[in-house]
């Protein structure tokens, strides 16, 4: 018995150092209501005392590439910061945005944790040295048409305006029209980068442009993506969360169920 206890403890502990060393970053695509906001980061906190973590709220203010202009873009940047930034004066957690132009950096600066740099601009140098002279944590996505070793010179760009941290997401690549196809290499590569390498486990199963007028997705294939992911020594995971992603107002195919996060992240932890 005391042999058995002593193995419990051990295996605890394991668990609760590989989540300290993790970045987990979750949250619906974009701001839609208070309601959506409330009811995913009260689920975070309780994810965050089961697993000892400390998931990173996201969210979007603006999504200015929207397949469609008809889409729905969000609540804009006025009120998204202070929906945002209520979400983390409620439930203490770290919040995430991403940003679309430059003059966006300063404001987002005084209110997230991480600023984030979309896939299709991380090549956008006035962009990368605006989100780095805030002193956030900067978060660059691998755009679609580059290699992981490609994300050199966006780092370079950031470090050399004087970001602190800086973070690298793989979300995938395009090898033809209205799909993406992950080369998990490219995890290896860009941890010759940086130490923090996150997969995007729902915008990597994204079918661009491919629902008429919208993005389509297949949700089912994420656990699978976070999985591969840790085997190619992924340091972060985003999960695009929502209530009823059915009904949501944007990525809604690709997003994962906010029930279903709990089992996937306990499946990364057990393999």
């Amino acid at each position: 018995m005391e042999q058995s206890n002593k193995m419990d403890t051990f295996a605890t502990l394991n668990i609760k150092l590989f989540m300290m060393q993790q970045v987990f970053i979750a949250g619906p695509c974009v701001i839609e209501s208070q309601g959506l906001l409330d009811s995913v980061a009260e689920r975070l906190v309780d994810l965050n005392k089961t697993f000892g973590t400390d998931i990173i709220f996201k969210a979007s203010f603006d999504k200015a590439n929207r397949t469609s202009v008809h889409s729905f873009r969000g609540p804009g940047i006025d009120k998204g910061l202070l929906m945002l930034a209520d979400v983390k004066a409620k439930y203490g957690l770290k919040v995430l945005t991403d940003i679309h132009e430059s003059w966006q950096a300063a404001p987002v600066g005084e209110v997230v944790d991480v600023i984030q740099i979309p896939a299709f601009l991380c090549r956008q140098t006035d962009l990368l040295v605006a989100a780095a002279r805030t002193g956030r944590v900067v978060n660059i996505k691998k755009a679609q048409f580059l290699s992981g070793r490609d994300m050199v010179y966006p780092v370079e760009k950031a470090c050399d305006a004087g970001a602190k941290e800086v973070w690298l997401t793989e979300r995938g690549n395009m090898y033809g029209y209205n799909n993406l196809i992950v080369d998990f290499r490219n995890i290896a590569d860009m941890l010759d980068i940086v130490p923090t390498v996150v997969m995007d486990c729902t915008h990597s199963v994204q079918r661009p442009g491919a629902g008429g007028g919208k993005t389509s997705g297949d949700r089912r294939f994420v656990p699978a993506m976070a999985l591969a992911a840790k085997a190619f020594g992924a340091t972060g995971y985003f999960f695009e969360v929502h209530t009823n992603p059915d009904n949501a107002l944007s990525d809604g195919p690709n997003m994962l169920r906010l029930d279903d996060l709990e089992g996937v992240i306990r499946s990364i932890i057990n393999h």
